[in-house]
């Protein structure tokens, strides 16, 4: 999880939550009387108190007399963002739940997602991994089996029958399995 802070005028600056360390969440906690359960949850709900909490530890690592009072950023100025990673979790575990209806389609997954790139940090990635994940072999049409057609030169072998998207998938695994975890970069 990101925070994305943004003063009037200036540019913005990133701070990753993921970052935090246990001494740091402390500060934070003791500052804005909250546990760490709460203060993820305040970030997921952008929770002014906890982006402000973590963003200002997180920026005290290169200016370490920053006072808590001294950092006070105005209420538009921050939103959270989710990382890569977050997304890609996120993804699979909604078309996870999607799957176990079999009624629902890929497209309907994608429509369901549609309000996740924007509140993403890489809001393409999330795109492409919407419909990466989302993608629903029954949707996308299969691959023709070609009609006889003769070869211009008899000694060339006749095509062999093309396979299906699901025909060639020999792995038994899909991208929402439990054996292909996501990556783990970061923007």
């Amino acid at each position: 999880m990101f925070i994305v802070y943004t003063p009037a005028g200036g540019e913005p600056e990133h701070y990753d939550a993921r970052s935090l360390l246990v001494s740091e969440v402390s500060i934070v906690s003791r500052t804005i009387d909250m546990k760490w359960p709460q203060i993820k949850e305040g970030l997921a709900e952008d929770d002014l108190d906890a982006m402000r909490g973590v963003a200002w530890v997180l920026k005290k690592r290169s200016n370490p007399s920053l006072r808590w009072a001294d950092w006070d950023p105005g209420v538009e100025e921050m939103v959270t963002r989710l990382d890569k990673t977050e997304v890609e979790t996120y993804v699979a575990g909604a078309v996870a739940i999607a799957r176990q209806d079999p009624e629902v389609t890929g497209a309907q997954i994608v429509e369901a997602l549609k309000d996740l790139p924007p509140v993403a940090m890489d809001p393409a990635h999330a795109e492409a991994v919407i419909k990466e994940m989302a993608a629903d072999p029954k949707d996308e049409p299969a691959l023709e089996v070609q009609a006889e057609q003769t070869p211009s030169d008899p000694s060339e072998p006749s095509p062999s029958p093309a396979l299906t998207s699901s025909e060639s998938n020999t792995s038994g695994s899909s991208p929402t399995s439990a054996t292909s975890g996501p990556e783990t970069s970061t923007p």
